[in-house]
C-alpha cells in the first residue's frame, strides 16, 4: 500500500509487456508498460499488479502472452477477468506530493482497496476488489473530483462497478 512500493516479488513472477497506443493529447506518456505477472505454465499469466496506463485489465486477470524471440512475454487476450476494478487517480491536492499520494491511498485503503503511488506522474492506482465498498468509494471519487483533489478514471471497470453509477 505504500507509495513507490511495488507488491512482494517473488521468482515465480515475470514481467509481461503491454503495446500502448499514445492519444492526441500525449497520453499514456509511455508506449509500453509492462506488469508483474505469476507465469501458470500453459502459455496464460495472473497479473500481479494494478497497471497504470493499460486499460481494460486488472490485477488477477489471466492473460495470454506470446514470447518474443528475445523471451518478453507480450500480452494477448484476457481469458479470465478477475472482477477487481482499476481505478487510477491524478492527485492535484498538495501538488501530488508523496504526503498526498500516501493519504489517498491510505483512505481508500480503509473502503478494501489496495494501489500504489509513482511520484513522476503525482498518480495513485488503484486495485479495487469486489468485496470492497463500491458505492462509498465512487462517493469518495467523485466527492474528491468536485473539490479538485483529484482526477479519475476508469481503467478496468467490473458491472457491479457500473451499477454504482449516478442514474
Amino acid at each position: 500500500m505504500h507509495d513507490d512500493v511495488v507488491t512482494n516479488i517473488s521468482e515465480d513472477h515475470v514481467r509481461v509487456y503491454y503495446r500502448l497506443a499514445t492519444r492526441e493529447d500525449g497520453w499514456p506518456p509511455v508506449s509500453v508498460e509492462s506488469l508483474w505477472a505469476v507465469d501458470l505454465g500453459d502459455g496464460t499469466v495472473r497479473l500481479d499488479n494494478t497497471p497504470w496506463f493499460v486499460r481494460g485489465v486488472a490485477s488477477d486477470d489471466v492473460v495470454r502472452v506470446e514470447v518474443d524471440e528475445d523471451g518478453l512475454r507480450w500480452a494477448g487476450e484476457t481469458v479470465r477477468a478477475s472482477e477487481n476494478c482499476t481505478i487510477r487517480l491524478i492527485v492535484m491536492k498538495d501538488g501530488g506530493s508523496t504526503a498526498a499520494r500516501q493519504s489517498v491511498l491510505e483512505v481508500f485503503h480503509r473502503l478494501g482497496t489496495t494501489g500504489e503511488g509513482i511520484e513522476q506522474y503525482r498518480m495513485v492506482a488503484l486495485d479495487v476488489p469486489p468485496e470492497a465498498d463500491l458505492p462509498r468509494i465512487r462517493k469518495l471519487l467523485e466527492h474528491g473530483a468536485a473539490k479538485e483533489w483529484w482526477h479519475w478514471e476508469e481503467g478496468c471497470v467490473t458491472v457491479a462497478w457500473r451499477a454504482t453509477a449516478p442514474k
